[in-house]
């Protein structure tokens, strides 16, 4: 029996949710990215990367944001889970090319090994501290979020 290969789930506020495989990532366009980063385990870490913008992965799922203006866009935040449990925010503003733009990955391949049977890896170029770089992505929300409640009065 051929083990099942690892997806990654995008839900939340998208037209068109998905359960992608990394071979399936790999069919949008793929950037590389040198890093280095401070795992708390590990020490300094130094790997190179490959695979498709977080961006560009969410692009695909049709996100359901008002893209005529830009404030709209400030309020969205993206739940990024691992197959240990593990959760890292982004919001959509780091990702977003009127904002910070940052290309973070789903990565496919770390250190030109492929990763199709762990899964793709959250790679957050420009953190110092390893903590987002969240291993064996399981699934991507996205969503709004909530303003504080107002007390009664």
């Amino acid at each position: 029996m051929t083990p099942a290969r690892p997806t990654v789930r995008l839900h939340g506020h998208l037209d068109e949710p998905a359960e992608l495989t990394v071979e399936q990532l790999r069919t949008l366009p793929a950037h590389r990215v040198e890093v280095s980063f401070d795992c708390l385990t590990e020490g300094e870490q130094r790997h190179g990367y490959e695979g498709p913008a977080l961006l560009d992965v969410l692009l695909a799922a049709r996100p359901r944001i008002d893209f005529s203006g830009r404030k709209q866009r400030l309020r969205f935040l993206l739940n990024v889970v691992g197959a240990d449990g593990h959760r890292a925010v982004v919001s959509w503003a780091e990702i977003d090319p009127d904002f910070g733009g940052r290309r973070i990955l789903l990565a496919t391949s770390m250190d030109g090994a492929p990763l199709d049977a762990a899964g793709p890896q959250l790679v957050v170029p420009d953190d110092h501290c390893g903590a987002r770089y969240v291993s064996a992505v399981t699934a991507v929300w996205l969503g709004p979020l909530g303003g504080p409640v107002q007390p009664a009065g």
